[in-house]
């Protein structure tokens, strides 16, 4: 299916606009630690990270890392209103300093609920290295128009 309307065409195979945050924030894994009342060492503590074995830096929240790839469909569809469901996997660590990258194809669109949803396949990748995937579906009916 792939409906203009006058709009960005969307179909199977569609590949999603990159989101990139160039480095990963250290002092912001404090803050959401404290906001997720995430009492892991691992986030904000250096020594416990090195005496565990894990390097030098921290590492960063899984809802952080979700978030990334939430921010992706949010600017591809227009907003996080958008968003229907997401399911991921968690597959490697993101730590503080690293550049991280969402991306996404379009695996498939179906009409349901007098609306069009786009089923997306969607990752996020540190230095070509997958860390999170999984599978999201985004209305897209203001991108497509409405279902026939």
């Amino acid at each position: 299916m792939t409906v203009t309307n006058g709009r960005p065409a969307v179909d199977a195979g569609t590949v999603l606009p990159e989101w990139e945050l160039p480095a990963v924030s250290a002092e912001k894994m404090k803050t959401m630690a404290l906001v997720l009342a995430d009492p892991n060492p691992i986030h904000f503590d250096l020594d416990s990270v090195r005496e565990l074995g894990m390097g030098d830096r921290p590492v960063n929240q899984g809802p952080n890392n979700l978030a990334y790839v939430m921010n992706m469909l949010a600017v591809w569809s227009g907003g996080h209103e958008h968003l229907r469901g997401i399911r991921v996997r968690f597959r490697g660590n993101v730590l503080g300093g690293d550049r991280v990258v969402a991306r996404g194809t379009v695996s498939g669109l179906r009409d349901e609920a007098e609306c069009v949803l786009a089923d997306c396949d969607v990752e996020l990748v540190v230095d070509d290295k997958v860390v999170l995937a999984g599978t999201a579906t985004v209305d897209v009916t203001h991108l497509t128009g409405s279902p026939q």
